[in-house]
C-alpha cells in the first residue's frame, strides 16, 4: 500500500489514466482523498480520461467494439492496441498480459474483477435495443434487462473477454443535452 500511496503523491503534473485489470479476486482498499493529498490540491482531478481493457485477442476485441458502432482511431491505434473515442473518454483494448506487466501485476485468469463498465440511456426501450445490439455483435448476455431494486431498469452483457457492461435506464440520474449523466448535487 505504501508504494501505491507514493505513486499517487507523485502524480502531480502527470497525465493519469485509469487501467482496469481483472485482479482474480484480490481486494482494493479505498483511500480517503485527504490521505493521499491535501484537500486544497488539484493535482489529481476527479475524472477518468482513458480506460484500458486487458484482452486476450486484440483483433477480436477490436472487431467486437467496431460491430457495436464504436469508431476506432486509426491514427492512434496499432496492431498491438486499439483506441476508441467515446464521449469524454477513450477506451483502449490492449494485451491482457502486457497490461498486467505494465502495471506491475501478475497476470491472472479472466474472471470477475470486481467492477462493471456502465452506460446509462434515456429509456427502457433504449436499454433493450442496446443489449440486443450488443448480443448481435457477439456479446454474451449475462442478465436480461429488467426492473431493478433501486427503481431503474438494467441488464448486463460481457464482451468477448468477459468484461461486464451494465446498460441501464436510471430515472434518478437524468442525461444532459450531450447524453451524459447529470448527477444530482
Amino acid at each position: 500500500m505504501g508504494e501505491a500511496l507514493d505513486l499517487f503523491r507523485v502524480a502531480t503534473g502527470v497525465l493519469l489514466h485509469a487501467i482496469l485489470v481483472h485482479t482474480g479476486g484480490s481486494s482494493v482498499a479505498m483511500i480517503p482523498r485527504e490521505t493521499v493529498m491535501p484537500p486544497s490540491s488539484s493535482a489529481l482531478a476527479p475524472k477518468v480520461n482513458l480506460i484500458t481493457l486487458g484482452v486476450s485477442d486484440i483483433a477480436r476485441s477490436t472487431a467486437f467494439y467496431q460491430r457495436l458502432g464504436w469508431r476506432r482511431s486509426e491514427e492512434a491505434s496499432t496492431q498491438d492496441v486499439s483506441f476508441f473515442a467515446l464521449d469524454n473518454l477513450v477506451l483502449a483494448v490492449w494485451s491482457r498480459d502486457r497490461l498486467a506487466e505494465d502495471a506491475g501485476l501478475a497476470p491472472t485468469p479472466p474472471g470477475f474483477g470486481g467492477f462493471a463498465l456502465a452506460q446509462n440511456l434515456a429509456s427502457e426501450k433504449d436499454v433493450d435495443l442496446a443489449i440486443d445490439n450488443a448480443v448481435a455483435a457477439g456479446a454474451r448476455l449475462l442478465k436480461a434487462p429488467a426492473q431493478t431494486f433501486w427503481g431503474g431498469y438494467s441488464g448486463y452483457f460481457a464482451d468477448p473477454d468477459g468484461h461486464p457492461w451494465e446498460i441501464a435506464y436510471n430515472p434518478y440520474f437524468p442525461l444532459d443535452e450531450q447524453g451524459l449523466v447529470a448527477l444530482p448535487a
